[in-house]
């Protein structure tokens, strides 16, 4: 059974940095692409970046461009979210997801992936 698990969340101050992780276990998902979304309380989940199985193309949600990077590591099963210049409207819970489709997943949609983590909650105070 395939799972991913994210870490690396807390509390931030704006301004400050953070670099979210996530783990899958269970089979190989090197062959998937991979990406992170996040869900604000009140709001509904949103995507935030993307990465093509080989590590090679990123995508990213407009709203974190410049200052979000996602990469992976094949090697270790991890997909790795830096988060920089943190603002206070990137509070929300991050989860990390997994598809086959790089595109599918850089479309946006939520709805429909492969495989999902439970997340990992991400605060920033002002």
């Amino acid at each position: 059974q395939v799972q991913l698990v994210e870490s690396g969340g807390g509390l931030v101050q704006a301004g400050g940095s953070l670099r979210l992780s996530c783990a899958t276990s269970g089979r190989s998902l090197s062959s998937y692409a991979m990406g992170w979304f996040r869900q604000a309380p009140g709001k509904e989940r949103e995507f935030v970046a993307a990465i093509t199985w080989s590590g090679a193309t990123p995508c990213y949600a407009d709203s974190v461009k410049g200052r979000f990077t996602i990469s992976r590591d094949n090697a270790k099963n991890t997909v790795y979210l830096q988060m920089n210049s943190l603002k206070p409207e990137d509070t929300a819970v991050y989860y990390c997801a997994a598809d086959r489709s790089f595109t599918f997943i850089c479309r946006g949609a939520s709805g429909g992936m492969d495989y999902w983590g439970k997340g990992t909650l991400v605060t920033v105070s002002s």
